[in-house]
Parts: structure tokens; C-alpha cells; sequence
């Protein structure tokens, strides 16, 4: 009798026994195994759970067989380490990423990444070189107001640098800078689907007004004000646009040369590694808006924000060389 009500007991539950282990070894997978790995069919993890308790205790209860009994009570632990494990889990994986992931991959888009550093830093310094040639130049890119405006920002005159505000709003600037530098961001990134079009416009956009405002200031003798601001985050802004930039080109180029997949599965697989290059990206971006507000408007000797500037700058060019390199398939 009890054989026969534990077969039927198994045969009821089976098929949602099986998609619960699934999900959990999906679960278990590492980021890379994920990627070739069937995803299984989505469940609400919590409610089948519970589910599964209930399971567990009624087998228990009715002294169902030992095999049947520890297959439940297996998945009862590790259904408990995957709901109430998530916390830390998540935070490992994001240690896992900026550890390792994310400079791998860097790294591994190199082609991308040149290609994307060239549309932004060459038209940059271009412009501040001929600036300095030709000062009337800056007219092609900027306007009066616009340059009376960068002026203003910039003035050695001003007690605080790069916008006028009071000394107490460096928490609503520090909002206002993620909003634009994320914008930005997105902006260059979303480029990409567009055949990459909109990407090359955005980097080279963006270089050339960059390129405008820093030759101009640099010419009129602002020298130590806009480049002792400039300085500090740059390292994180300047490289989290380049980075943009280069996750717009990778969605640029499953659209321009899929190669044997069709389009739609050449961005799928392009926009996975997209995303994940973005992610970092905003960070970044995030950390420029936090050096911006709080430290790059402080007035001290321009030595120390130089300083400063190059050991951010020494900082992040090791990080995307030499992080992740031990690891295994390390780009």
C-alpha cells in the first residue's frame, strides 16, 4: 500500500521536482558555462520551495524510501542556500566581475576597444592642437555663450570651479554628473544599433567638443583651473566613454557582419557581452561624478591634484592591464 502511494506521491511531483533541480544547477553554473548552457524553463523559485518542504515532510512523515526522502532533502538545502544565499552570492558576484570578468573581457575586445579609443582621442587632441594654430576654430564647435560659459566656469577668479554653485551642493552635482555621464554613456552604447552609425557620430562628437572646450581654455591661460578640474575624474570618464563606445561597436558589428549566424542571433550573443562591458562602464562613470563633485572643485595647490590625477590614471591603465590575468581563460 505504501509502495503504491509513494508511486503515485512521485509520479504527481516529478516533473516539478526535475524543472526545481534544473533551475538550481543552471544556478550553479559558472558565468562562463552559463553562456553555453540551456536555459531552463522559469519557475517562481520561492512558492516551489515551499513546495518542495511540503514534499519533503510528507515523505518524511510517511516513511517513504530512503533514497526518495535524501533526493527531497537535497533539494530542500540547496533551495535554502539559493533564496536565502542570494545576499551573499550576489555580492560575491560582483567582487567576481570587477575582479576578473570585467577586465577580461576589456581585454578580450581589444579590436573594438582600439577602434573606439582612435574615434574618440584622435579628433580630442586634434582639436586642442589646432586650437592652439588657429584660435578661431573654436567657433566651428562652440558658440559665444557657450564659450562665455566655459569661461565663467573656469575663471581663476571663481571660488569654486567647473560650475557656479553654492559649496554646499556638491551632493545635487554629484546626481547631476551620474545623470549626464551615464547619459553619455547610453547614448554611445545605444549607437550601436543603429549599424554602428550612431556610435562613430557620438565618439567623435564628443571628442571634438571636448577637444574645443579644452584648446580654448588651454589658449586663453585657464590652464590650472580647467586642467587641474579636468584631471582627477577624466580617468574614469574619459575611459568609461572609450568603453561605451566600444560595447556600441560590438552590437555594431553583429548587425554589419553576423558572420554564419543570422542578425538576430549575432546581437543576441554581441548583446550579452555588451551588456556586461556596460555594466562596468557605469561604474565608472558613477566614480567620475563622485571625484568630479566632491574633489575636483576643491580649491588646493594644482601640484597635488596633478598628483592625484596621474595615480588615478596609473591606477585604472593597471587595472585593465594586469587584473584577471591568473585567472583561468584570462584574455
Amino acid at each position: 500500500m505504501s509502495a503504491g502511494r509513494q508511486e503515485q506521491f512521485t509520479q504527481r511531483h516529478e516533473s516539478l521536482w526535475q524543472q526545481f533541480e534544473a533551475v538550481l544547477d543552471y544556478k550553479s553554473l559558472s558565468w562562463r558555462n552559463r553562456r553555453s548552457a540551456e536555459k531552463p524553463q522559469a519557475i517562481d523559485l520561492p512558492t516551489t520551495y515551499r513546495q518542495i518542504c511540503q514534499h519533503y515532510a510528507l515523505a518524511n512523515s510517511r516513511m517513504y524510501s530512503p533514497i526518495l526522502v535524501d533526493r527531497l532533502n537535497r533539494m530542500v538545502v540547496r533551495g535554502h542556500q539559493a533564496l536565502y544565499g542570494s545576499r551573499s552570492h550576489f555580492l560575491k558576484s560582483i567582487l567576481s566581475y570587477f575582479a576578473g570578468e570585467f577586465p577580461q573581457l576589456v581585454r578580450q575586445e581589444w579590436r573594438v576597444m582600439a577602434v573606439s579609443t582612435a574615434l574618440f582621442y584622435v579628433p580630442l587632441i586634434l582639436m586642442i592642437v589646432l586650437i592652439q594654430l588657429k584660435p578661431d576654430l573654436v567657433f566651428s564647435v562652440l558658440d559665444n555663450q557657450m564659450i562665455n560659459n566655459v569661461e565663467s566656469m573656469y575663471d581663476p577668479a571663481n571660488r569654486v570651479l567647473g560650475r557656479e554653485r553654492e559649496a554646499d551642493s556638491d551632493l545635487a552635482m554629484f546626481g547631476f554628473y551620474i545623470r549626464n555621464n551615464t547619459g553619455i554613456g547610453f547614448q554611445v552604447f545605444a549607437g550601436g544599433m543603429l549599424f554602428g552609425i550612431g556610435t562613430l557620430f557620438f565618439m567623435v562628437f564628443n571628442g571634438v567638443f571636448i577637444g574645443a572646450v579644452a584648446g580654448h581654455l588651454t589658449h586663453v591661460g585657464f590652464i590650472d583651473t580647467f586642467w587641474g578640474f579636468v584631471s582627477g575624474h577624466s580617468a574614469f570618464e574619459l575611459t568609461a566613454i572609450v568603453i561605451s563606445g566600444a560595447a556600441g561597436l560590438k552590437l555594431a558589428m553583429a548587425l554589419i557582419a553576423p558572420g554564419r549566424k543570422t542578425r538576430i542571433r549575432a546581437l543576441i550573443d554581441n548583446g550579452k557581452t555588451s551588456i556586461k562591458i556596460m555594466y562596468g562602464a557605469v561604474v565608472l562613470f558613477i566614480m567620475a561624478a563622485f571625484v568630479e563633485a566632491f574633489w575636483s572643485s576643491m580649491t588646493l595647490n594644482v601640484g597635488i591634484k596633478y598628483a592625484v590625477a596621474a595615480l588615478l590614471w596609473s591606477l585604472v591603465i593597471a587595472y585593465f592591464w594586469l587584473v584577471g590575468r591568473g585567472s583561468s581563460n584570462a584574455a
